[in-house]
């Protein structure tokens, strides 16, 4: 009987198996509110060689059965937490369709699981965009993206570990904890060029043209989900907003890209840039035909598009002025955002005369969240009746300069420059740089050798993290009083290995006497000092003076009383 049983319960267990390969799917569907999860079912579907799609509302969800071909047999993956529509499979099926719905907390892994592969690239989910550069390579490449960062590190290190992870792509910025546990379990690799997500972009794209050569591209940039995209069928190039930053305009031109294709119309000014100077056929993806048409012209709607958090950069020009003083233009700029940026200005200055002068920045400038940076140029004279035509890139890093501000100033314009006659008479020194492991702070001593108190503003470029290249700064602009010394304190985030790549470190000091005009600048390099005791030699020197002071007052009192004493037993 029991025999008979287990025959009864194996025949049933190779039907199911039978049934389950046999209803492999005609669609996969993301039915869920969150990006990640979206790009997992997309790439999983693509890697599969299934097609997709995902809702991206509820009223979305009628308008995709609409589109299905009668018969379709659909997989719903769903989050257990935040699905657009309950119950979608139960919807299609009283539509007509056959439907197998799979719900998972974490949509990413589980469907890793599912595939046949031992080839991992790993992003950290805060930037949404590394995973849109990574989609096409990955498809290619059957290899399997996974978000990763310290919270959950230890969930995809076992991941990676059942699944026999025999290479393992580490691309862009990730946390620590996260770079130090893959490459001491796993055959691991780093795309990371600077922090820069344009070269970073090119390199994977080379890697694709390797395995997948490709003439045509998409170009985008990097904010949303859609369905070329995610197809892995050519690679994606990014391009900035209002500029393509030199590293992607020179690998176009250098390649045998010959067509690219613009998803979306929001980047059609630089698309038309690429068109005209470097050569290249542009079309414009912008609309799909209309899956629930109403009149018998032939209808068009919006493509489905999941868009990515996006990081808000924003620089304006706070004031633009000529100092006649000092014989220098100065131009305020102010970031407006919780976020750093770098920029780079160009300055061309028309004279009533018709001569033309141009001054600007040969190398892109840091500016700190929600702060003030004053840009000097010396100028001979700015009479009146000049007009100067302001060209400002900027971008969340030195390469990534995508954004522009493009505006003329004169003095009867909409936009004004004035005429000021200010003396600044800051003088100050920078003389160490010490860092204090115990504490995460660096500590940069500033001397204020003027007749006149100071603000000062200190950022530390390019320090060594991880092997990733950071700049720190200062929180807040700092005062130093007349002939006061001050240990500044920027808070950084070095670890004991670091200390061998940072033996020195570079300084830059913006100071004035005008809190938003730091017209002066001064910059070392310097020997980095390390602290690994709790308190700095300062407060070391400053606790030992304390307690001297303390032990002092104590033996005056300790006189006092006794003294006091002595004079009642006299009494």
């Amino acid at each position: 009987m029991r025999g008979l049983k287990a025959i009864i319960i194996l025949l049933v267990i190779s039907l199911l198996a039978s049934v389950a390969y046999a209803a492999e799917p005609d669609m996969v569907v993301s039915n869920s509110a969150q990006w990640q999860d979206v790009y997992s079912v997309m790439l999983f579907s693509s890697i599969s060689d299934y097609n997709s799609a995902f809702l991206v509302s509820d009223r979305h969800s009628v308008l995709l059965a609409d589109s299905m071909e009668p018969g379709t047999h659909v997989w719903v993956v769903s989050s257990d937490t935040s699905p657009f529509t309950l119950g979608y499979g139960s919807y299609l099926e009283g539509r007509g369709f056959t439907s197998e719905s799979f719900t998972y907390e974490n949509i990413n892994l589980e469907l890793g699981r599912q595939l046949d592969t031992t080839s991992f690239i790993v992003v950290d989910d805060s930037y949404g965009y590394n995973a849109i550069s990574v989609a096409p390579y990955a498809v290619a490449s059957n290899s399997y993206v996974v978000f990763a960062d310290l919270t959950n590190i230890g969930e995809v290190d076992d991941f990676l570990s059942d699944k026999g992870a025999t290479n393992v792509i580490i691309y862009g910025h990730v946390d620590r904890i996260v770079k130090d546990t893959l490459t001491a379990n796993y055959n691991t690799e780093i795309i990371n060029i600077d922090g820069d997500r344009f070269a970073n972009n090119i390199e994977i794209v080379k890697r694709y043209q390797e395995i997948a050569h490709s003439k045509q591209v998409i170009l985008t940039n990097g904010e949303f989900i859609e369905q070329e995209i995610m197809s892995g069928k050519e690679p994606v190039i990014f391009i900035g907003r209002n500029n393509v930053p030199e590293i992607v305009r020179q690998y176009i031109a250098g390649s045998e890209i010959t067509v690219g294709v613009l998803i979306g119309n929001e980047l059609v000014n630089t698309a038309t840039f690429i068109r005209r100077q470097i050569g290249i056929s542009v079309f414009v993806k912008f609309a799909r035909s209309a899956r629930s048409p109403d009149t018998a012209i032939s209808q068009v709607e919006a493509l489905d598009m999941f868009y990515l958090p996006v990081y808000s950069l924003g620089l304006e020009v706070d004031s633009l002025s000529y100092n006649r003083a000092t014989g220098q233009l100065e131009v305020v700029l102010r970031n407006t955002q919780d976020l750093a940026v770098y920029f780079r200005g160009s300055y061309t200055i028309t004279l009533p005369d018709g001569t033309r002068l141009t001054v600007g920045d040969a190398d892109a400038v840091f500016i700190e969240p929600n702060s003030y940076k004053t840009m000097t140029y010396s100028l001979d004279s700015l009479p009146e009746g000049s007009v100067i035509d302001l060209y400002i890139i900027y971008g969340e890093s030195k390469n990534s300069l995508e954004y522009v501000i493009d505006e003329q100033y004169c003095m009867s314009c909409a936009k004004k420059f004035s005429i000021i006659d200010i003396i600044d008479n800051c003088e100050i020194n920078m003389s160490s740089v010490s860092y204090s492991l115990p504490r995460k702070l660096f500590y940069v001593e500033i001397s204020n050798i003027g007749p006149v108190g100071c603000y000062v503003d200190v950022e530390l470029p390019d320090v060594i993290v991880a092997a990733e290249r950071v700049t720190y700064h200062l929180e807040d602009v700092a005062f130093v009083e007349i002939g006061e010394t001050r240990e500044l304190k920027i808070k950084g985030a070095l670890e004991e290995e670091d200390l061998e790549d940072n033996e020195f470190v570079n300084a830059k000091a913006y100071y004035g006497q005008r809190e938003n005009s730091l017209v002066k600048f001064i910059e070392g390099r310097f020997p980095l000092n390390v602290i690994t005791s709790y308190f700095s030699a300062a407060m070391m020197i400053s606790y030992g003076l304390l307690a001297i002071i303390i032990i002092l007052v104590a033996l005056l009192v300790w006189r006092f009383y006794f003294a006091k004493r002595r004079r009642k037993r006299q009494e």
